[in-house]
């Protein structure tokens, strides 16, 4: 009866999520509600506060937060997506798999996804319609590539499941890096395929019929510094660089730079380049930091509370009993899972951070490492949500492209299909 009634408390909590109610808020009361009727209500405070402080998770998800704030003050990372635009304009035989891939990329510096959309979008789209590629093609090539913030070491799900695990975070970064770049060239080449089944790709007819009306989106003169358009990838290469455990580093003595170190030499790298005042630098580093604590860390916050309700009503041993029959089911409901409720909802991330609260710890019991699993989960959601018409990268895209979000969910649904079960296969 017990885990009945907990089974029909998380419906009723995705299908409120999936009806755009706050999440943070869904998760909570949800939480709350199963540890009371659980007889635990003291570990629902146990459970929030100690997440609320966690030593590591904070830090880590707070200076990416501050440092991705100090991008856009300082402009860098306008340089860097202006950098690559001239790249993808020239290049027409492959413009939309190179879009998708540059936004993917990019989406590695700029971890939000609506962020990427709007930053990498607002230059990119135009640059696409004007080269004579279908609008809503346009803004599905960028929406298809804001999940590249799933391998990066800011993200959200990486530093929970390195928590989790007990390993560095770029560990695990390291680990689904090369399955995750696989996938990503598939959903390439899919939209590549979409778009020409679609007859949407490059067209002078489309180009022409632009020019007639007046119309044609012409990307505005922008001159680069390339040390600018450098300053986003330094942490990431800093990251990358120092943990690959060269043997000259180390004879120098430089040893692994943690996350927060990184991106606080990002910080001042970009201060030194971009001349700009110190003071007005380091107070939006801090209203970046502020603003993951209020949104980021409180979803995890939430997530948590969700998990220890879900334990509390013996959801948690259920679940973990039914999966030990077979390590295939706990793939498929670790991919598929956050990809659907990620696409209905707009957000992988309650799914992803409820599944890997719950089931990811004991990966162990049916024959995979936490790292793997909860990647797939995390990773699951991420692509799903770049199908999804209700999320915000979508519409933002959508709206740049002058077309209804739907019109985006359309073209890219099969691709992130097809790239979800390349991702589950690699792994």
């Amino acid at each position: 009866m017990m885990q009945l009634t907990g089974g029909i408390i998380v419906i009723i909590a995705f299908a409120a999520i999936i009806r755009k109610y706050e999440t943070r808020t869904v998760l909570l009361v949800a939480g709350a509600l199963m540890c009371f009727i659980g007889g635990v209500m003291g570990q629902f405070m146990d459970s929030f506060v100690k997440t609320m402080i966690h030593g590591s998770l904070v830090p880590t998800i707070c200076t990416v937060m501050g440092f991705a704030f100090v991008m856009k003050h300082t402009e860098c990372d306008q340089h860097l997506v202006h950098a690559l635009s001239g790249l993808i304009s020239k290049s027409h035989a492959i413009i939309i798999p190179l879009a998708m891939l540059v936004t993917w990329w990019l989406n590695i510096a700029v971890t939000s996804a609506a962020g990427a959309a709007a930053a990498i979008g607002s230059i990119l789209i135009p640059a696409l319609i004007a080269a004579g590629v279908h609008p809503a093609m346009a803004g599905a090539a960028i929406l298809a590539g804001t999940w590249g913030s799933a391998i990066s070491p800011g993200n959200t799900h990486v530093a929970f499941i390195s928590k989790m695990a007990n390993v560095d975070v770029m560990f695990v970064v390291l680990e689904t890096a090369l399955p995750a770049i696989i996938a990503s060239l598939v959903v390439a080449v899919s939209l590549t395929l979409v778009a020409a089944f679609r007859k949407e790709g490059p067209s002078k007819a489309r180009q022409e019929a632009l020019a007639e009306q007046g119309t044609a989106s012409i990307v505005s003169k922008f001159k680069v510094n390339g040390l600018k358009a450098m300053a986003p990838i330094v942490p990431l290469v800093i990251l990358v660089v120092t943990n690959l455990n060269i043997a000259a580093l180390k004879d120098m003595g430089i040893a692994k730079v943690s996350v927060p170190a990184a991106m606080i030499i990002g910080c001042v790298v970009a201060l030194i380049i971009a001349h700009d005042a110190l003071e007005e630098v380091t107070k939006d580093f801090f209203k970046g930091m502020g603003d993951a604590y209020g949104s980021i860390i409180g979803l995890i916050i939430a997530a948590a509370v969700f998990t220890k309700g879900m334990q509390a009503m013996g959801l948690t041993d259920a679940l973990l009993t039914y999966m030990k029959d077979s390590q295939s089911i706990a793939k498929i409901a670790g991919s598929f899972g956050p990809f659907i409720i990620a696409i209905l909802s707009g957000s992988g991330d309650a799914a992803a951070l409820a599944f890997n609260g719950a089931i990811t710890p004991h990966a162990a019991s049916f024959g995979m490492n936490m790292v793997d699993l909860g990647s797939l989960a995390q990773i699951s959601g991420a692509i799903g949500r770049s199908t999804s018409p209700v999320a915000g990268a979508a519409i933002i895209c959508a709206s740049l492209a002058n077309v209804g979000p739907m019109e985006l969910a359309k073209r890219n649904i099969v691709p992130m299909l097809v790239g979800v079960i390349t991702f589950l296969i690699l792994f």
